[in-house]
């Protein structure tokens, strides 16, 4: 039969540079460029907003840490995804896989692709705002190129990643560079009485550390794709270190650069920061900065499709998707359905895509589910302590990220509920609405079967076994 296993795996082709680039160019994409003018305007003020970012640094690197315990402890692909299958169960998992292919994934390659596209177009409209049918078939453009990519090398993936990562730290170091510069010109003047406005409402802190870790967000990329990692045991903390290190260093300098050249009401009124950062430093040359904006958008949206690819893939392994999703490519073992299945939903969610909506829904989704990770990794502490584990946190910082992760979610409906967000939260658990009668009952029509034949001999793909 055509679905019969092969003893296909995907192959192990990441090394800890390629790790390292996964992480921090997953990392460094648009948020770097767009999301300080968030932070400031929310939380009120310069001080704060350098807080902000470093606590958000933080955050991600606890997090990070956690989740290389997890990846050991587990050492499958598929992240959050595989761990709540391990510790919550089949349908907390399902409810995750259900949001993130649909919503959660697609509205984050959505949300890079179009800061992308309005980079990419920008120096071609100096004097106006690009037109939006045009930024959206750019970026639907990108998104079909790099689900190209994904499906014919996964090794050409990685040289992409690790080439657009050096692009981008040369951006923001340059950044860093005019900013010293600007700061023996100018003095600094834009840091003085620099608290002076703090807005210390609850939801104001949970907005600002949304756009903030709008920008850290890929921290956990490589627990999406342990089987393809080389010596993951000792890889996977070490890229985590590595990686939040340098992007928390960098993100930090940048804030201080573009809060010297430009005053905090510029910064605010500011479309793209580092554009407006750019055409002060640099005058007619400020055109070099959309450039590299809209390259480091590009590295981005490929570890995104690198990662998000992979789930889906896990979870048709699972049961939990069509059998099709599951397989891949005889020749070039990438996951090709499961990646041309996330381009289709990410192309979708692109037509009606707000950028705003997308950064705070989707942090809100994220950190639920990651609050539910956390406490699978405590309860494994506590119940299987005999599970081997080759690399290890203390229990405390478990703790201390999941009590973060329950703040951030309950942070914006403290003070100003908004029903967005229970719909957002019913949408969770619609997911036990499609798993009983699909997943449990399988109540799945035969034609779903003949398809499966079909596309399998079509893509030229077979079932693919786990990578251990």
């Amino acid at each position: 039969m055509a679905t019969d296993k092969l003893g296909l795996n995907l192959k192990r082709d990441v090394g800890i540079i390629g790790a390292v680039s996964f992480i921090a160019g997953t990392m460094m994409g648009s948020g770097i460029f767009i999301s300080p003018q968030y932070v400031l305007s929310t939380i009120g003020s310069p001080g704060a907003s350098l807080i902000i970012w470093a606590a958000c640094g933080l955050l991600a690197m606890l997090g990070g840490l956690c989740y290389a315990e997890l990846g050991t402890v587990i050492p499958e692909s598929g992240g959050e995804y595989i761990y709540m299958m391990r510790t919550a169960g089949r349908v907390v998992a399902f409810m995750f896989v259900f949001s993130f292919i649909i919503v959660m994934r697609p509205a984050s390659a959505t949300g890079i692709a179009l800061s992308f596209a309005e980079y990419a177009v920008a120096p071609f409209f100096p004097s106006c705002s690009p037109p939006l049918l045009l930024v959206k078939c750019v970026a639907a453009g990108a998104i079909v190129v790099l689900a190209m990519v994904n499906c014919l090398s996964s090794r050409l993936a990685t040289i992409i990643q690790v080439v657009s990562m050096v692009v981008k730290v040369l951006a923001l170091t340059v950044i860093i560079l005019g900013g010293v510069v600007m700061l023996f010109e100018k003095g600094t003047g834009n840091f003085e009485n620099a608290f002076e406005g703090t807005n210390m409402h609850v939801r104001s802190f949970g907005i600002a550390f949304y756009q903030g870790l709008w920008s850290y967000d890929g921290w956990n990329t490589l627990n999406y794709l342990t089987e393809e990692l080389k010596h993951p045991e000792v890889n996977l903390p070490r890229a985590v270190i590595i990686a939040i290190s340098l992007v928390t260093g960098l993100y930090l300098l940048v804030n201080v650069s573009y809060l010297t050249v430009l005053t905090p009401k510029e910064l605010i009124s500011s479309n793209a920061v580092a554009v407006t950062w750019g055409n002060k430093v640099f005058g007619s040359w400020g055109w070099i900065m959309s450039l590299a904006a809209a390259l480091s958008a590009f590295g981005s949206l490929n570890g995104t499709f690198f990662s998000g690819g992979r789930v889906c893939f896990v979870a048709a392994r699972e049961g939990h998707m069509p059998d099709i999703l599951s397989m891949a490519h005889v020749h070039r073992l990438t996951p090709s359905p499961a990646l041309i299945f996330t381009t289709v939903v990410s192309l979708l969610v692109l037509i009606p895509g707000d950028f705003q909506s997308i950064v705070n829904f989707f942090s809100f989704t994220a950190w639920f589910f990651y609050a539910i990770t956390l406490a699978g990794l405590i309860y494994l502490k506590i119940k299987k302590p005999e599970l081997p584990r080759p690399y290890k946190v203390p229990i405390i910082l478990p703790i201390l990220v999941l009590i973060a992760a329950v703040f951030l979610v309950l942070a914006p409906i403290i003070d100003d509920p908004q029903i967005e967000y229970l719909y957002v939260t019913l949408f969770i658990f619609s997911g036990v609405l499609i798993y009983i009668p699909f997943i449990h009952y399988k109540l799945c029509p035969s034609l779903l079967t003949k398809l499966t034949i079909f596309l399998q001999l079509f893509l030229q793909v077979a079932p693919a076994e786990k990578n251990l």
